[in-house]
Parts: C-alpha cells; sequence; structure tokens
C-alpha cells in the first residue's frame, strides 16, 4: 500500500504555500498533491564548500520542516560531487575546484547543522557518490547529450558571463546536468532551493520526463539578505549569520541588521502570523518607538532557537551590557603571543609591537587582514579604549582590544 501524508488543514496549506515561497511550478499540481495526501519526498541539495549552515539556508529547511510534519519525507542530497566543481550559479567568475578530501571534511560538520531544524528521524541522506561513483564517459556523454549549450546560455550567469568575454567552463555546464540528475537517482517529487536555482530545478524536471519519471514540482524560497541588509548572505560576502555562531556572536549580528530587513526576517525566519508581520511592519515603516523592542525580540527568538533559551537570554545581558551600556565582555579571548607568532613585530616582557589586523585574523575574530584594515580606516579598532589610527601599535600584557562593537580579545605573552 503506498504510503500516505496527512492532508494540510486550510490554515497549514496557507502557511506552506504562502509564507516565504517565491514561486512554486506547477502550482496547482503541487497544492493537489498535498490536497490529496500524497507522500512526497521532498529533495534539498547542499554544495559542502564550506561547513556552515547559516540563517539563509533556514528559510528552505523550514519550509522542509512544515512539510515533514506533515508526514512528507525529506531527502538530503550531500553534493560531494559537484561541489568539487562548485555551482556557478549567480557568479561572475569560475569557482576554483575542491578536493574530494576538503568536501568529506565540510560535509562532516553541515550534516549536525542540517538537523537543528529538519527532523533527522524523517531524513533521507544521501551522497551524489552514491550514483556518480560508477559513472563513466558513456553517461555523460548520454546525459550531455539530452541538452544543447544554447539552453545553458539562457542561463542569466552564463549569459552575462558570455556577453562580456569572460570564460565559462566545460566542467560548469555539467553542473546543472549533475545536479538534475540527482532527481533522476532519488525519485523526487518536489525540489527546494532558492531563487537562485531556478534554472538547474527546471533541468531536473525536464530531466526526469525524459527518463520517466513524473516531473518533481519546483519550490523556491526567497533569498535572505546578509546583515548589510542589501547583498544576498553568505560567507564569501562576510555579512552571514552562521547557526554555529556563539550565542553573543549571533544576537549581536541580528542586532546590527538593518531596521528595514527587520520586518522580512520575522517573516522568513519565524512563524509569527501574518496578522503580526504586518504589525511589525507597520511599526518600522512609521519609526516606531518600539523598534529597538521589537529588534530584541527577534535576536533572543532566533538565539534561544538555535542555542536555547538560557544561552539566548545571556546573550542579550552580555549585549545590554556591553552595547548599550558601555561595558566589557565578561568571556574576552585571550590571544597568546611569542616572539614566532605572524604579526609580532618585537616582543619584549610586558610591551609588544604587533601588526593587529594579522594578529585578529589568524585567530580567527576577524576574516581576513583586509577587513582589519577597513575596521581601522572607520576608527573601529580601540585599544584599552583608545582609538587605533596605524595597522602597527604597541601594546601591553593584558591590553583588551576591541575590534567593531562585537570582539574583543585580551593579548598575554605565552608561557
Amino acid at each position: 500500500m503506498k504510503k500516505k501524508a496527512v492532508k494540510p488543514s486550510p490554515n497549514e496549506l496557507n502557511a506552506i504555500v504562502n509564507r516565504a515561497v517565491s514561486e512554486i511550478i506547477p502550482y496547482k499540481d503541487f497544492v493537489n498533491r498535498l490536497n490529496n495526501g500524497d507522500h512526497l519526498r521532498l529533495k534539498m541539495g547542499f554544495d559542502p564548500s564550506a561547513p556552515d549552515l547559516h540563517l539563509g539556508h533556514v528559510v528552505g529547511l523550514r519550509k522542509l520542516r512544515q512539510l515533514q510534519n506533515l508526514g512528507h519525507t525529506v531527502v538530503v542530497i550531500v553534493g560531494d560531487w559537484t561541489a568539487r566543481i562548485g555551482d556557478p550559479s549567480g557568479r561572475s567568475a569560475t569557482r576554483p575546484m575542491l578536493t574530494s578530501s576538503e568536501v568529506a571534511n565540510n560535509a562532516e560538520t553541515y550534516m549536525s547543522q542540517f538537523f537543528k531544524v529538519v527532523d533527522e528521524k524523517n531524513t533521507e541522506i544521501r551522497y551524489q557518490s552514491e550514483w556518480f561513483e560508477g559513472f563513466g564517459l558513456e553517461e555523460i556523454l548520454r546525459l550531455s547529450a539530452q541538452f544543447t549549450v544554447n539552453q545553458f546560455l539562457h542561463r542569466e550567469d552564463f549569459s552575462q558571463r558570455y556577453a562580456s568575454e569572460n570564460p565559462i567552463g566545460i566542467v560548469e555546464l555539467l553542473y546543472p546536468l549533475l545536479q538534475a540528475y540527482d532527481s533522476v537517482a532519488v525519485n523526487a517529487d518536489v525540489e527546494f532551493g532558492g531563487t537562485d536555482q531556478r534554472f538547474n530545478l527546471l533541468v531536473g524536471r525536464d530531466l526526469q520526463e525524459k527518463n520517466k519519471q513524473k516531473p518533481q514540482n519546483v519550490f523556491l524560497v526567497p533569498i535572505l539578505p546578509g546583515t548589510d541588509g542589501v547583498r544576498r548572505m553568505g560567507k564569501s560576502l562576510g555579512n552571514y549569520i552562521a547557526l554555529e555562531d556563539k550565542p553573543n556572536d549571533m544576537y549581536g549580528k541580528l542586532m546590527s541588521i538593518p531596521d528595514v530587513i527587520v520586518p522580512l526576517y520575522y517573516d522568513l525566519l519565524t512563524d509569527f502570523t501574518q496578522r503580526d508581520i504586518d504589525e511589525i511592519r507597520d511599526e518600522f515603516e512609521k519609526k516606531s518607538p518600539r523598534l529597538l523592542e521589537l529588534k530584541k525580540a527577534l535576536a533572543l527568538k532566533l538565539t534561544s532557537e538555535f542555542h536555547g533559551q538560557v544561552e539566548g537570554r545571556k546573550a542579550e545581558e552580555s549585549f545590554e551590557s556591553v552595547i548599550q551600556q558601555g561595558g566589557e565582555p565578561e568571556d574576552i579571548l585571550e590571544i597568546g603571543i611569542s616572539p614566532l607568532t605572524p604579526g609580532v613585530i618585537q616582543f619584549e616582557s610586558s610591551l609588544f609591537t604587533l601588526d593587529l589586523p594579522k594578529i585578529a585574523a589568524d585567530a580567527g575574530i576577524i576574516n581576513s587582514r583586509s577587513e582589519g584594515m577597513r575596521l581601522l580606516k572607520q576608527g573601529a579598532i580601540l585599544i584599552d579604549g583608545n582609538r587605533a589610527t596605524d595597522a602597527i601599535n604597541k601594546v601591553s600584557q593584558d591590553s583588551k582590544i576591541r575590534f567593531g562593537r562585537l570582539k574583543w580579545i585580551r593579548i598575554v605573552a605565552s608561557k
């Protein structure tokens, strides 16, 4: 007997197809399948080119969880093959290929983050290597023969690169084909992705039909803007909020987002009712005195969701003490240095000459030395409360150094 799912109530159906949705293809077919109680295999693929999932990924994961609650099965594809190519979607240049060991290391950390949102018990984990390991030249040629270069040049990023005479690698043209074949391999009923994945997901529909399968529905979710409020959230852009961020960092980053995108974060990342969202949006449009209160409520809710209520409250208290009242955090990271530490220019018993952006970048406090230089130009590096004006500074033992509003370190001599 074919497995069935629970039919959604009108309110559940409305939340599924109208909240955090950009496009469903074809819409009526998807709704009919839900209302018929058809059990659906919900495919979402991840390219583990980096180990961190961020809130931008959570938009789609929350949609998967909604459908899991009705009895549908999530099929997560770990793109251990396509990650070696790198998804060119939305990019103006070829991405470097990853080694198999790099992909494997990243995939390990990523699954535990995935299950912070999605129910592990109702999820299949599939690796592309299950079906691509045995792929030979004959299979690649047969797969490639089903599409044309002309079709792929209709994809926006490829067409832009072609028009501007930027190179497009042959291997990049294979990426949509390999991702599409995943849908055939797992017999996907619905595939989820961001709006930048539209072309790839539609190729999956075409390939399933060519292989005598029912074409998958395509479910596109909005792309979450990053902490800058403009560009899509992404690690390479330095504007992301990782699920593995420490509670204080997650809370602080959420408080740093521009007011204009706070209602969107409520809409895409919480279960607040549409009426609540509309009221919140109205408050921000009117510049209500409650804006700080609403922003803190969002930061607390999301930090607590990923770290627990106790850690969420601690993060809120730390923010109030350090940022709002100008205090110092209790858990300042100690950075031990020696004469051999990169970035140490001169080392004495209790006075050091340091390249602070280099020290901070190597410690992982900031993403790169260039980010440190940008903070320096903005006057956002303070040594014991005094603004630094140069990258090279004399620093005493136990000096407290702040980078931006949230990052602190204490310099100590290594023993």
